[in-house]
């Protein structure tokens, strides 16, 4: 029972601690409170999950809101924002975030190809910049469990669009597994098996 070593997360094609960042965009009240496409309780919580996932396995993440300096918006809502300590937010008016000069100038500097990320909503904060980030070689994850839309219809038109693109949509489950790569890494197995067990998958290791 012989694990190879970890691959080099330059050349490895599955998403890796070292070579992916996390990107989230507007899980703001405005945007949380408009979602139809799946309970906003179980989207705000997995959310959540995601961010301590990337922080336990030391993602870079970029953080943008839109609207808030303008005092049309509101920040972050507290579910989120408490598991963002010391991330700051990128504050913008443009719809699609790639087309603001901070946001995107902080997306290029983690140094990562790998784009793991989540926005509300689908159809747009979502949908635009995961075009753009293709457009320019970088490879997109959208997490189907942490987004969502104002309508079920609206929201799967829009993630079929990203797919057919060349966007890997992805799950949470999927990329806790992805990450974690092998049980024999135990510096992160008790958090993977808390994290498993707030979506009710429950493993005795």
């Amino acid at each position: 029972m012989s694990s190879y070593p970890p691959r080099d997360p330059q050349k490895d094609h599955l998403i890796a601690p070292d070579n992916s960042a996390l990107i989230i965009i507007d899980y703001q009240p405005v945007q949380v409170n408009s979602i139809a496409s799946m309970d906003k309780n179980t989207l705000v919580a997995n959310m959540g999950l995601l961010i301590d996932l990337a922080r336990t396995f030391g993602l870079p993440i970029v953080l943008s809101t839109v609207n808030v300096k303008t005092g049309i918006n509101k920040e972050t809502i507290p579910e989120i924002s408490s598991h963002l300590e010391n991330i700051p937010a990128y504050d913008r008016t443009s719809i699609n975030a790639w087309e603001d000069k901070e946001f995107y100038e902080a997306v290029k500097a983690t140094g990562r190809r790998k784009l793991v990320i989540a926005a509300l909503w689908t159809e747009a904060c979502l949908t635009f910049p995961t075009l753009d980030a293709l457009k320019e070689g970088f490879e997109v994850y959208p997490i189907v469990d942490a987004v969502g839309g104002p309508s079920l219809l609206s929201h799967e038109i829009a993630l079929e669009r990203i797919q057919q693109a060349g966007a890997h949509l992805t799950s949470i489950v999927q990329v806790i597994c992805e990450l974690q790569r092998d049980w024999n890494r135990t510096a992160t197995t008790p958090c993977l098996q808390e994290l498993l067990g707030e979506i009710g998958v429950f493993l005795k290791m």
